[in-house]
């Protein structure tokens, strides 16, 4: 089994500027999801990783270099999970590499990520001078928690820190910019902005947000921190209806915005926060 140690992450890596699909580095997402008590065959949530690709371009046929934006879609049913250095390296590869046209190269794409994440993935490739809508940026949803006035002492995950009032039911969009973790193979940090979408005992928001704080010197890769927020959230809070998502900032050309729910009327938004 691919673990994330064996992953390039951490590592000196050639610059490949041909097309090379091998380079894309897949980890089992099951290891992860045993811990927090996901059972892979019984998914209580519904999402997708939505991966935007911002350093993306190839050869026409006559040699002339395109750039385009990429949106990705891994679905969360996948058994796998991209890791993201060895992502950026399979995307360097198209850089000198000729296609006949832009849909040549989304459906070679989606064949490569499919193959690796082990279900079906969905690319669009915009060229620049075609972005319209999705180039907006947008704001999140709901109040925020940051200006609370709080003492932190947790900067590891605790999940006992979450309080919910099981006498009073609410329905309510909360969000914070201050997620923060930590890359599970290099230590180094990932930056965040996350939102709790949610029907059921009201959250007592001082705790949420010293939750959401804990994550800062955790080291997970970023669909995990979001699918263990969403289980603690279930079993601490016991939330009817629930969605969580993460808007991360950027790393080497990508972003991952991992999106989990289990209200059959969730939609994606894909828009870019300002730090994006």
């Amino acid at each position: 089994m691919a673990t994330p140690e064996a992953s390039p992450l951490g590592k000196t890596s050639d610059y490949i500027d041909h097309y090379d699909a091998s380079l894309l580095f897949p980890i089992e997402r099951q290891g992860k999801r045993d811990e927090i008590g996901i059972d892979s065959q019984q998914l209580p949530f519904r999402g997708v990783d939505v991966w935007n690709a911002y350093e993306l371009s190839w050869l026409n046929n006559r040699g002339k270099p395109l750039v385009a934006m990429g949106e990705v879609f891994i679905p969360a049913e996948s058994p796998r999970l991209i890791e993201s250095k060895s992502f950026k390296l399979y995307l360097n590869s198209f850089n000198q590499t000729r296609f006949d046209s832009v849909r040549a190269v989304a459906e070679l794409m989606e064949r490569d990520l499919s193959a690796a994440a082990g279900a079906p993935v969905r690319v669009t490739l915009v060229p620049l001078n075609q972005m319209g809508h999705s180039a907006d940026i947008t704001t999140l949803p709901g109040d925020c928690l940051d200006e609370l006035d709080i003492e932190i002492e947790h900067y590891q995950t605790k999940p006992d820190l979450l309080q919910a009032d099981a006498t009073r039911d609410v329905e309510e969009v909360l969000h914070s910019h201050l997620l923060k973790s930590n890359c599970l193979v290099t230590g180094q940090p990932d930056w965040g902005s996350v939102v709790i979408d949610y029907r059921g005992p009201r959250i007592d928001r001082e705790s949420l947000l010293k939750y959401l704080i804990s994550f800062r010197q955790h080291n997970e890769f970023h669909e995990q921190c979001v699918e263990r927020i969403f289980q603690d959230l279930s079993q601490h809070c016991g939330c009817e209806r629930l969605t969580v998502y993460a808007r991360y900032v950027r790393r080497g050309g990508l972003d991952i915005n991992p999106y989990r729910s289990n209200d059959d009327s969730f939609v994606v938004d894909n828009r870019r926060l300002v730090r994006q």
